[in-house]
C-alpha cells in the first residue's frame, strides 16, 4: 500500500447549520435542501443524491421554505422577502418584498402559474409566475393570525391554510374563506397555550391533512369542513408533512427525532374503503425534524442535527441496489481545504471567513502506525474575514503559499501574502480584470503563476500573477456551449493541461499552449466528484459519483487500456455500494501506478499493475495478507487497498515532502455543538 507520514489534522472547526427545508422536484430527480445559514444545496437524487450544486448563504437571511414551480426554485424566509434563483449560475436571480412581514411558508400550485405565500400578517398573498419574475396578483381575506403552512388542492382552486388554533379553506377564485376548522389544543396543553398547525397537506380527494403542536396528525373533511380521524403520534410537535406523488402514503416529522408513515390502505380484506392507519416509525435523527419529503422510493428527512438522511421504503424497492441502503449525507460534496503543498501552509473555508494554518513539525523515525514526537504545533496565521453579507463560495491558497484568492456570489478577491517567520502580512490585490467579478471555482498552476478562474457559461478566465499583481491572459470557452457551472477544475503538473467539469457532466480538456479547448472526455450518465492528471503521463483520472472510475489519455483523445480494463471487468460490488462519493484523487510520486484517493470514511490507494478484486474475492484483505508467507500474498493481493483508521475525513492532500495531510472531523465533535434535544423519556431511567 506504501508508507506515509501523516499530519492528523481537527483544528478545522467546520461546523454545517441544520436543514430548514426540503423540497423534492419529481420531474427531474432533484432535491432542494435549505439550511439555517441561507445556503441552497441541489441533490441529485438519481446520481446518490449527489450536491451537484451549491448556493451560497447570507448573513441574517434564514430560509423558511422552499418550493418548485416547474424547473424554477423560490425561498422565502422571515426577512419577508421572497427569492428566485439562477440555478445554471448558482446564485440569488432576484428578490422581491412581500410586504407582509416574516414569511412563514411559500408553495406552488401544481398547474405552475402561481406562488402563495403565508405572512406574519395574516395575508395569503398570491404571485403570478412570469417568464422573467413573479408579481404580485392580490391577497386573499385576511386572517387575524399568522399564516405557518400553506397547501393547495391539486386542481389550483383551492387552498389550505395552518394557523393558530385552526385551519382555513380559501376559494382561490373569490378569495373568501369557505371554511374554518378549529383544532383541538390536546390534554396535555393548558388553555393559554396556542396550537401550532406547523403543516397541512391538501389531498385530490378532498382530504385536508394537518401537523401540529399537540403532537397530532387529523385527517380533514374540506367538504363538510370536520374531522375525520386523528392520530397522536407524538408528545411534543409533529413539524413536517410529506405526500407521496400518487397520494397512498405519508410521512411526519416530529420534534423528538422520529419520522412516521402512514398508509391509504383497505383496513377490511375485499372492500374498496380505505383510510389512513400508521404502518412505520423510522429514528435516524437526534435532534428535531424540520423537513420531510417522500420520494419515489425513499423518505428524506433533516432538521436540527445538520445530516439529511434518505430512509429506503423497501415495499418500493424492486431490487436489493444502493437505492435499498440508509443514507446519511453529512459533510459537503465539495472541498473546503486548501493546501499550499510547497509552503506547508493550509487553508480552511468557513461561511464568512478564512483561516491559514502553518503545519507543525515532527522529528524521528517510527515504526507503522505510531506517533512522532512533536517539535512545532500548528500555528494559526491568518483570520481573514469578508466584508459584506455574501458568504464564500470558493477559496484557494497557491502552491507557493503566496497567494490567497476567495470569490462569492458577486465579487472575487485576490490577496498576496508575505510570511516572513512569524510575520505575517497581506496586501490585497485592488486592480483585477474585469472578467474577474466571481468565481464558481478557483485553480492555480503548480507553479504558481496563473490563477483559474471558472466563470458563467462553463467558461475558464486565465490570468497571470506576478509581483506586481495579475493580468488577463484568456478565456478558455468549451466546445459544446453548454451554460452550466464548473463544479471541479485540476491543471496538470508540467503547465501544458488545464480539465474543468460541469453539471451537465462534461469534462472539458483545454491546451494551455494554444489557450484553447482541445478534447472533451464522452460523457457519462454520473457527474464527476474528483478528478486529477496523472504527473508523468497527464492521463486524466476521473472518479464519478456513482463510484465509478475513468482514465482518459489526453494525447489520444481516449480512454486507455487500463480504464477499459476496468470497464470490461467490473468494479467490486462493496466498492460500488458505497454511499459517500470521492473527493479528491492524487498520486504517489514514489511509485506512479499508485492513485490515492479518499471519501469521508476511507483512504484508498489504488495499484494498477496489480489485478482487480473479483466479486467472489474479499475486499478488505489487508489483514489476511498479514497473516499469509509472502509467497501465498502475491495470489490473493489485488489492487484497492483501504485505510479506515481515521475519523470522518473531510480532505486528504498531498505535501511536496511526499507526506500526507488528513483533515478530520469526528461527528462526536459536531454533536457536542449542538443545541440540547428534547428530553425523552427512557426504560429504567
Amino acid at each position: 500500500m506504501g508508507e506515509f507520514k501523516v499530519h492528523q489534522v481537527r483544528f478545522f472547526e467546520y461546523m454545517p447549520t441544520g436543514i430548514r427545508a426540503l423540497a423534492f422536484h419529481a420531474q427531474n430527480e432533484k432535491m432542494a435542501v435549505a439550511r439555517m445559514d441561507g445556503s441552497v444545496e441541489i441533490c441529485d437524487c438519481s446520481d446518490n443524491f449527489f450536491q451537484e450544486k451549491v448556493i451560497p448563504g447570507r448573513e441574517q437571511c434564514g430560509i423558511e421554505a422552499l418550493s418548485w414551480v416547474g424547473d424554477r426554485l423560490f425561498s422565502a424566509g422571515l426577512n419577508g422577502e421572497i427569492a428566485e434563483y439562477d440555478l445554471t449560475n448558482q446564485k440569488v436571480k432576484y428578490t422581491i418584498d412581500a410586504y407582509g412581514g416574516p414569511i412563514w411558508t411559500i408553495t406552488g400550485n401544481k398547474q405552475g402559474t402561481h406562488l402563495a405565500v403565508g405572512c406574519e400578517d395574516g395575508n395569503v398573498k398570491l404571485f403570478e409566475v412570469n417568464e422573467d419574475k413573479i408579481q404580485f396578483e392580490r391577497n386573499l381575506n385576511r386572517q387575524k393570525g399568522r399564516i405557518i403552512s400553506l397547501s393547495w388542492h391539486p386542481s389550483g382552486s383551492k387552498i389550505a391554510a395552518g394557523m393558530m388554533d385552526m385551519i382555513q379553506v380559501f376559494n382561490v377564485e373569490t378569495g373568501h374563506s369557505i371554511h374554518r376548522m378549529l383544532v383541538d389544543r390536546g390534554l396535555r396543553t393548558s388553555r393559554s397555550e396556542e396550537c401550532v398547525v406547523w403543516s397541512v397537506v391538501y389531498l385530490s380527494d378532498g382530504t385536508i391533512i394537518s401537523g401540529d403542536s399537540a403532537g397530532m396528525v387529523k385527517m380533514w373533511d374540506d367538504c363538510t369542513g370536520t374531522l375525520i380521524k386523528s392520530h397522536n403520534v407524538t408528545k411534543s410537535d409533529v413539524l413536517a408533512l410529506s405526500v407521496s406523488q400518487n397520494e397512498d402514503s405519508l410521512v411526519a416529522g416530529t420534534s423528538e427525532g422520529f419520522v412516521v408513515q402512514f398508509q391509504f390502505v383497505s383496513v377490511v380484506l375485499e372492500k374498496d374503503e380505505k383510510e389512513w392507519v400508521r404502518t412505520r416509525t423510522f429514528k435516524n435523527h437526534t435532534h428535531d425534524i424540520r423537513a420531510v419529503a417522500e420520494i419515489t422510493t425513499a423518505v428524506v428527512s433533516g432538521g436540527m442535527d445538520t445530516q439529511l438522511v434518505v430512509r429506503p421504503l423497501l415495499d418500493k424497492v424492486e431490487v436489493r441496489s444502493t437505492a435499498s441502503a440508509l443514507r446519511k449525507i453529512l459533510f459537503p460534496h465539495r472541498r473546503l481545504v486548501s493546501c499550499a503543498k510547497k509552503a506547508g501552509l493550509m487553508l480552511f473555508q468557513y461561511p464568512s471567513h478564512l483561516e491559514l494554518w502553518r503545519l507543525g513539525e515532527s522529528e524521528g523515525q517510527a515504526i507503522p502506525g505510531s506517533s512522532l514526537p512533536i517539535i512545532k504545533k500548528p500555528e494559526k496565521l491568518l483570520l481573514l474575514k469578508v466584508k459584506g453579507e455574501e458568504h464564500i463560495r470558493c477559496s484557494i491558497v497557491s502552491p507557493c503559499g503566496e497567494w490567497i484568492a476567495y470569490s462569492t456570489a458577486s465579487s472575487l478577491r485576490l490577496y498576496r501574502l508575505n510570511c516572513d517567520n512569524n510575520n505575517v502580512s497581506i496586501t490585497k490585490i485592488s486592480k483585477l480584470p474585469k472578467v474577474l467579478s466571481s468565481a464558481n471555482q478557483l485553480c492555480f498552476s503548480p507553479d504558481s503563476s496563473h490563477l483559474f478562474s471558472a466563470s458563467i457559461e462553463s467558461s475558464v478566465h486565465m490570468v497571470s500573477l506576478n509581483q506586481l499583481g495579475c493580468k488577463y491572459v484568456a478565456t478558455l470557452k468549451p466546445k459544446s456551449g453548454s451554460k452550466q457551472a464548473i463544479h471541479l477544475l485540476t491543471a496538470s503538473e508540467d503547465g501544458k493541461w488545464l480539465a474543468s467539469a460541469n453539471s451537465d457532466h462534461e469534462v472539458q480538456v483545454y491546451n494551455l499552449q494554444k489557450r484553447k479547448a482541445h478534447c472533451t472526455v464522452p460523457i457519462y450518465s454520473s457527474a464527476v466528484s474528483a478528478m486529477a492528471f496523472h504527473p508523468t503521463t497527464n492521463c486524466l483520472f476521473m472518479v464519478h459519483a456513482d463510484q465509478q472510475m475513468f482514465e482518459f489519455s489526453i494525447e489520444q483523445k481516449q480512454y486507455t487500456d487500463w480504464s477499459r480494463s476496468v470497464q470490461r471487468n467490473k468494479l467490486h460490488h462493496i466498492w460500488l455500494k458505497r454511499d459517500t462519493p470521492v473527493t479528491n484523487v492524487m498520486f504517489n510520486p514514489k511509485n506512479p501506478s499508485h492513485v490515492i484517493l479518499h471519501d469521508m470514511y476511507m483512504l484508498c490507494v489504488i495499484d494498477k499493475s496489480l489485478p482487480l478484486p473479483e466479486n467472489s474475492t474479499q475486499f478488505y484483505n489487508q489483514l489476511t495478507l498479514k497473516s499469509l508467507p509472502a509467497e501465498e500474498r502475491k495470489f490473493y493481493s489485488h489492487a484497492f487497498k483501504i485505510c479506515k483508521t481515521f475519523r470522518e475525513i473531510l480532505c486528504v492532500e498531498q505535501m511536496l515532502d511526499q507526506s500526507l495531510v488528513v483533515v478530520e472531523r469526528p461527528l462526536m465533535d459536531i454533536t457536542t455543538q449542538l443545541p440540547a434535544p428534547i428530553k425523552q423519556k427512557k426504560f429504567a431511567t
